[in-house]
């Protein structure tokens, strides 16, 4: 496959028709990623086995992801289907990289979410309010995901999650389209909660 071809369907929903058709192709994923385009990499992710990568490719991978888009989609369609996530989250959350440990946290985003048995939850709330207020703005953001997933999941800790997040003030001021919720976190969670209860 061409790359300007690829470049032709940069949009993310006309990368998923392509993908449709494509199938899952893990040989021609790996060369799209090798191509170090964004439009070919955010393809090879939707056509990939996630399954199929080793530990240590996928560190790789998330280490060449420097684009928002690829490093999100990579952590999201590729990292979270992979056998190795859980090893993965452990080390890409101390890792020094702000970029790096922002895919840790979104790792451990989703296993408050989906699988929190063996999570110190008051022990990520203490790191989150130690050092949110000062992350790189990425790392930042994917604490601030955590802090309320983990306000609006687990009733025993949203006092403390919604007062850590009244506290430090992230993304208070965060610019929010009418209808959408605010990703500050007492906000945020208040909003979810209010919803799963009106269920």
């Amino acid at each position: 496959m061409r790359l300007q071809a690829v470049k032709r369907f940069g949009g993310g929903e006309k990368l998923r028709a392509l993908a449709k058709r494509l199938k899952t192709q893990q040989e021609l994923a790996c060369r799209l990623w090798e191509t170090d385009d964004t439009a070919a990499r955010l393809l090879a992710i939707l056509i990939c086995r996630p399954k199929a990568f080793e530990r240590d490719e996928l560190d790789v991978m998330l280490r060449e992801a420097r684009t928002p888009k690829v490093h999100d989609w990579l952590v999201n369609y590729g990292v979270k289907k992979n056998p190795h996530s859980e090893e993965l989250r452990l080390a890409w959350s101390a890792d020094p990289d702000p970029v790096v440990a922002s895919a840790g946290w979104a790792l451990t985003t989703e296993r408050v979410a989906k699988k929190p048995e063996g999570l110190d939850l008051a022990g990520l709330l203490d790191v989150i309010e130690a050092e949110m207020k000062d992350a790189p703005d990425r790392l930042q953001w994917a604490m601030n995901q955590c802090l309320a997933q983990i306000g609006i999941e687990h009733a025993e800790h949203r006092t403390r999650a919604i007062d850590i997040g009244e506290r430090l003030a992230v993304l208070k001021d965060y610019p929010t389209s009418p209808g959408c919720t605010s990703p500050f976190a007492p906000i945020w969670i208040t909003e979810m909660v209010r919803r799963q209860h009106g269920r």
